[in-house]
């Protein structure tokens, strides 16, 4: 235990001291909620108001972009710079390793949402009756699967080709995930692949817990749980030091 501990205070101290990448991190999902919410350009669904169909999936929007992009990018430049080969040689060993990276991430989460949430409510989103509890779980369950996911790619890649690889996967996570488009706007095909998705997946959840809209709401826990699984097993056997 006080291998992880140490660990996760050394991940939460680096990330204090690099600014820049908080600021984007928290400035992103927050100008993306704002300028879709007042600007009337994207397909709202079955929502009265842009607001309320974007707010749970922004939500979603900020998880996926600190638990997979900015952790998954930092940990590959991180491999590239050798500093994981010494960690490699103590006891505190990979499955720790990326347990602390993982847990860091939900300090900055915490940030985003403390943004977030009273941003939405600033622009008029009034969810009626949310599940608090449901939405802070499926955020739980999406970070251990996002933070997998980003650990998996910045594990087995170089650091420039990771840095390219999470960008794109978070374009098309982006785009056919439920977090700005709804997925009854999308083609046949894609839909069918867009609801397999950690993306989807976590989107639906929250727009249930917080505004009782989602599509599938038990096919998308049933994804999100199994990708919480998978992708931190699949980086605990994969992911190489350097």
């Amino acid at each position: 235990m006080k291998p992880f501990l140490a660990q996760l205070r050394a991940e939460l101290q680096l990330m204090l001291r690099n600014g820049e990448q908080l600021l984007l991190t928290l400035g992103i999902p927050t100008m993306l909620l704002v300028f879709f919410s007042l600007v009337d350009v994207l397909p709202k669904g079955s929502a009265e108001d842009p607001v309320d169909f974007l707010a749970p999936g922004i939500l979603a929007l900020a998880v996926m972009s600190t638990a997979m992009v900015s952790l998954g990018i930092g940990t590959g430049f991180e491999r590239s710079y050798k500093v994981l080969k010494r960690l490699g040689a103590t006891p505190l060993g990979r499955g720790r390793l990326l347990a602390a990276k993982i847990a860091s991430v939900v300090a900055v989460e915490i940030l985003q949402f403390a943004v977030l949430i009273p941003v939405a409510y600033a622009l008029g989103w009034r969810p009626s009756g949310p599940n608090w509890a449901v939405a802070v779980g499926a955020i739980v369950v999406g970070t251990v699967a996002f933070g997998g996911l980003g650990l998996l790619i910045a594990g087995v890649l170089r650091a420039e080709i990771n840095l390219g690889a999470q960008n794109g996967l978070y374009l098309v996570l982006l785009l056919l995930g439920g977090m700005v488009i709804p997925f009854s706007n999308l083609p046949l095909g894609l839909r069918a692949v867009a609801r397999v998705l950690p993306s989807g997946a976590l989107a639906d959840v929250l727009r249930q817990a917080l505004t009782g809209a989602a599509d599938r709401p038990g096919l998308a826990w049933i994804v999100l749980a199994a990708w919480a699984v998978l992708t931190p097993l699949a980086a605990s056997r994969l992911f190489r030091w350097e």
